[in-house]
């Protein structure tokens, strides 16, 4: 369990280069759907501020005639025409809200559903590197964010701005002088707000993977809250938490600080020109030289755009989050898929929908026209896409044939590359160089559904849902039966889930921490031969049982393994015990192939590795070395 922060991806160390307009541009295919209601919203708003600008016209009209005039009738009128203009403007930005609301929390929920949709299609390479917290974050932190834009921040950048537009043409209009006087803090502010922009930028960015970080923390200590209990290690991951946390707010403070600045200027000059305004306003009224009306007319109008020229620094600062919100939803929607399905040029394409129970059928035998010839892996070669350079490949030059119903055990020292071989045939890694194939057709010229309909897989680490036990199996077949889930429970001897709470209905909690480790492996097992794959591949799928149990399951999974073509992972001799072949690989290639006995007799390292401590195999008895 790591206590240090969880590392922000390479991905999200070095973010592109680009302007705020630029990245926010890139929503438009989620909002051009709901531009009509977005953009009658932003006009509703535009009339709701420009009848906010009608009242200073009416104040002039009341002080210049009936407060002037001392005339009661006329001011009660004037009292009525400012009480209908609030409460249109007040009618007017609640039908804003409600033209938006529920627009936006669709483009919400269809990026949240399209980034969910692109994490299922990424490789398993893009997920080795991100942190878990980096993504959850982009799904819920960042598109928060950029609802909050979309529903308030760009509808009034562009209202304030025509707000402040036709106020100053009133003002303008009424006594250019005094106009000019407001106009005048306008280059600085521009050259402020300008500045302010680049440095919020990066800190928001920052302060937004930071939150990535933190996350990944807590998701990490959640889930590892065993480990961490059982070795008593939780002041130090407090400690971590707290780093985090603690840079977190510095970041923050940092964002905090620069929004106080830009405040502080945003509200200062507007005040100070004002007041400048007021004074020579004054002076004119006094000269005679303006009304009284058209001072009061003046004044107020400045006072209304206080507001809107205020708004411009947070205004400012959410639009700056937004985009780096942006960039952080599209660095993990950029990212490549795998590769295209579709088949190679001159073979049938064998497109296999999903969900067809006649297309489940077809499966159960080989594709038209070829041969049974098993599972062949020609030449093939890997290597990690992060590897260096001058690094040997993880496998070289791996030639092997699996017959047809054979069963074959591969051996081989850890880190030898054999959990690495075992997930290039359901290609959650793509070969880089040589091919394999099922049935003589190359599995890249198979569309993925079909490919994963016909290999089943159970990894050594076994992976459960938030779900019921038997919708855990059943993710092995979309379309088996009761009878298959209840016969591939009897093979993995799971039968103890007969015995939960609400048995195959029990819900088995987050990871399937509710169950032991052996309970979980059998589960991952049942899921695995459901759907009565033609192709099995199993990553020492027993290594968590005793040996009584592991002996019960190896007795069911012999009938299963006699019906398909399977590649066992086996550090067992028990396990090995299950094959017809063995296959030893060493330093990432296939050094020797023959049976148990064969090799046990004619390779040394064979022969070491299969040793254990009192472990009888074919009534030998091999004892470990020292080593």
């Amino acid at each position: 369990m790591p206590t240090t922060s969880a590392a922000t991806s390479a991905a999200t160390a070095d973010p592109p280069k680009r302007s705020a307009v630029r990245s926010l541009l890139r929503l438009w295919p989620y909002v051009r759907p709901i531009r009509t209601r977005l953009f009658s919203a932003a006009f509703v708003a535009i009339v709701a501020s420009c009848v906010g600008l009608v009242i200073p016209l009416v104040l002039k009209w009341m002080v210049d005639g009936p407060v002037a005039g001392r005339d009661p009738g006329g001011v009660w009128l004037g009292a009525l025409y400012l009480l209908l203009l609030g409460l249109a403007e007040a009618g007017l930005f609640g039908l804003r809200r409600w033209l938006v609301a529920r627009p936006l929390a669709s483009v919400e929920a269809s990026m949240r559903a399209d980034l969910f949709r692109h994490l299922q299609r990424l490789p398993i390479a893009f997920h080795d590197k991100w942190a878990s917290g980096q993504l959850l974050s982009r799904g819920t932190t960042d598109l928060m964010l950029l609802r909050m834009f979309l529903a308030f921040p760009l509808t009034f950048l562009l209202v304030n701005g025509v707000t402040i537009l036709v106020g100053m043409i009133i003002l303008l209009a009424q006594e250019w002088t005094l106009g000019l006087v407001l106009l005048a803090p306008v280059v600085p502010m521009v050259i402020v707000c300008s500045l302010f922009e680049r440095r919020y930028a990066a800190v928001a960015r920052r302060a937004q993977d930071q939150v990535g970080d933190l996350t990944t923390v807590v998701e990490e200590s959640v889930l590892g809250v065993r480990i961490i209990k059982g070795f008593g290690r939780h002041r130090s991951q407090a400690r971590a938490f707290h780093e985090l946390a603690h840079r977190l707010r510095g970041t923050e403070l940092g964002k905090a600080k620069l929004l106080a600045a830009i405040w502080a200027v945003i509200v200062l000059l507007p005040e100070l020109t004002i007041g400048a305004a007021l004074v020579l306003g004054t002076v004119q009224v006094a000269d005679g030289a303006l009304s009284a009306g058209t001072l009061v007319l003046f004044l107020s109008t400045a006072l209304a755009l206080r507001w809107p020229v205020e708004s411009i620094g947070f205004l400012l600062a959410m639009s700056q989050e937004a985009a780096t919100a942006t960039e952080r939803y599209f660095e993990v929607l950029d990212a490549e898929p795998e590769s295209s399905d579709a088949a190679a040029p001159g073979k049938p394409s064998d497109v296999v929908a999903l969900g067809k129970p006649s297309d489940a059928a077809a499966l159960d035998k080989p594709p038209t026209g070829s041969l049974s010839t098993g599972l062949r892996f020609e030449g093939v070669e890997f290597r990690y896409p992060d590897a260096a350079p001058d690094a040997p490949p993880a496998l070289a030059r791996i030639d092997l044939h699996i017959r047809p119903g054979e069963t074959m055990a591969l051996v081989g020292a850890t880190g030898s590359g054999k959990t690495t071989l075992t997930a290039l045939v359901p290609r959650l890694h793509e070969t880089t160089g040589g091919r394999i194939t099922l049935d003589g057709e190359d599995i890249t010229a198979m569309p993925r559904e079909r490919l994963r309909e016909l290999v089943a897989v159970a990894f050594e680490e076994p992976t459960l849902f938030s779900a019921s036990v038997g919708e855990n199996v059943l993710m092995g077949a979309e379309h088996a039966t009761a009878d298959d889930l209840r016969r591939a429970l009897a093979v993995a001897q799971a039968d103890f889930v007969h015995a939960l709470p609400h048995g195959t209905h029990t819900q088995v909690g987050e990871q399937g921490l509710s169950l032991s480790g052996g309970q979980r492996q059998r589960l991952a097992l049942a899921r695995a031969v459901v759907g009565k794959p033609r192709f099995l591949v199993l990553d020492d799928p027993l290594s968590a049982l005793d040996v009584h149990t592991e002996a019960l399951v190896e007795a069911a999974l012999r009938e299963v393994l006699a019906g398909t073509t399977a590649l066992v992972v086996a550090h067992r001799p028990s396990t090995v015990l299950l094959a017809d072949r063995v296959a030893l690989l060493s330093g990432g290639r296939i050094t020797a192939v023959g049976t148990h006995q064969e090799l046990l007799r004619d390779n040394a390292e064979y022969a070491w590795l299969m040793s254990g401590a009192d472990e009888t195999v074919d009534g030998l008895s091999y004892v470990k070395e020292d080593r």
